[in-house]
């Protein structure tokens, strides 16, 4: 399967503070990144809040600009490209936000929103912008007529319906999500989920989504990229990565997977203290600092990213440190529940979709 888009040693340092007197402080952001996704795929960056992974989905589309390292989309370098090619390629990517309120201009109309990008990357007439717009909004499963409201009409869960209207408007073949399900309720998350997937089949799209709620990624995702601190610490398929994590990080954000049936068991590897200050992180592996099996030389040498054969992980110690005999049973069953939930509101939403059809 060929590549859609990959970054090499991505960076981005933000400086903070400073003065006559005062030192600025840098913050090392994204830090020596180096992913691949593949054309069709959908591709899951995960980890805690302030571990970098919304910082780096903006930087895959240049919505902000690396300190260094690069981007490439299809073939071409976006750190050296124009900013009039940049906005011609912006109609092949696309971005999700995580808030749907705040991402849409409230002083606008749906239908307005919707087709800003059709006056940008389209010749279309006004007539033609217009049933475009009526057209998406029918796919992702509003009615044509609602075109004339505002934003503060709608439901959440309808605002990021909107937001994915106007993200397809340009006809994208790559779409980056930034917790797209995250402010919504968990009704509606599934909701959301489902219609994701349809698009991408329907649409040919290549899916980045950015989440820390695992039980969705396990659900939507063919691989996933483990972040912590800016850096990625675990890279493998979503099946390996749920029930052979080899990165101790990645093992105890499982174990951290509540499990709603009642007397579910499961090893819990509990990390201890916080996460370490990006601007000033820990010698050697940045998680030395929490890891259970930490040695000295974790203190003193970074981790690289290694190939098991199974997937990529930065960690010394990744060939002996066990698997956690009961991670994946606990994993399962939490991905059992959240599956019958996304089943159950597609089953729902098909309905609905078929009472409408036979309605006289």
């Amino acid at each position: 399967m060929s590549l859609i888009l990959e970054t090499v040693d991505l960076q981005r340092r933000f400086t903070v503070g400073g003065g006559l007197l005062a030192k600025p402080t840098i913050i090392h952001a994204v830090n020596g990144v180096s992913l691949q996704v593949r054309r069709g795929e959908t591709f899951a960056i995960v980890g805690e809040s302030g571990c970098g992974k919304s910082t780096l989905a903006r930087l895959l589309l240049r919505l902000i600009e690396p300190s260094a390292g690069k981007v490439i989309y299809d073939g071409r370098d976006l750190t050296d490209v124009s900013a009039s090619e940049m906005r011609a390629l912006r109609s092949e990517m696309q971005f999700i936000f995580q808030d749907p309120f705040s991402s849409l201009n409230p002083r606008m109309s749906v239908e307005t929103i919707v087709g800003e990008p059709l006056l940008v990357h389209s010749d279309l007439s006004a007539s033609g912008r217009r049933a475009r717009v009526a057209e998406l909004l029918s796919r992702v499963g509003l009615r044509p007529e609602q075109g004339d409201r505002y934003p503060h009409e709608f439901s959440g869960g309808q605002r990021q319906r909107i937001s994915i209207a106007r993200a397809l408007a340009s006809g994208p073949k790559l779409l980056i999500g930034d917790e797209p399900v995250s402010a919504l309720d968990v009704s509606v998350q599934a909701q959301i989920v489902n219609l994701l997937e349809d698009l991408k089949a329907d649409f040919g799209l290549t899916l980045i989504v950015i989440a820390h709620d695992l039980a969705v990624i396990r659900h939507m995702s063919d691989r996933v990229a483990v972040m912590y601190l800016g850096e990625v610490v675990e890279l493998a398929t979503t099946e390996t990565l749920f029930t052979a994590p080899r990165h101790p990080y990645t093992q105890a954000l499982l174990a951290a997977i509540p499990v709603p049936v009642p007397g579910a068991g499961g090893e819990r590897r509990v990390l201890g203290g916080d996460i370490p200050s990006p601007a000033n992180p820990p010698s050697g592996c940045k998680f030395h600092t929490r890891c259970p099996f930490v040695t000295d030389i974790c203190r003193t040498s970074r981790p690289v990213l290694t190939d098991t054969g199974a997937g990529q992980v930065a960690c010394h110690h990744h060939a002996t440190i066990p698997v956690p005999q009961l991670a994946s049973a606990r994993v399962h069953q939490r991905s059992a529940t959240s599956q019958r939930r996304f089943a159950l509101y597609r089953a729902a939403t098909e309905q609905k979709t078929t009472n409408r059809e036979i309605a006289p």
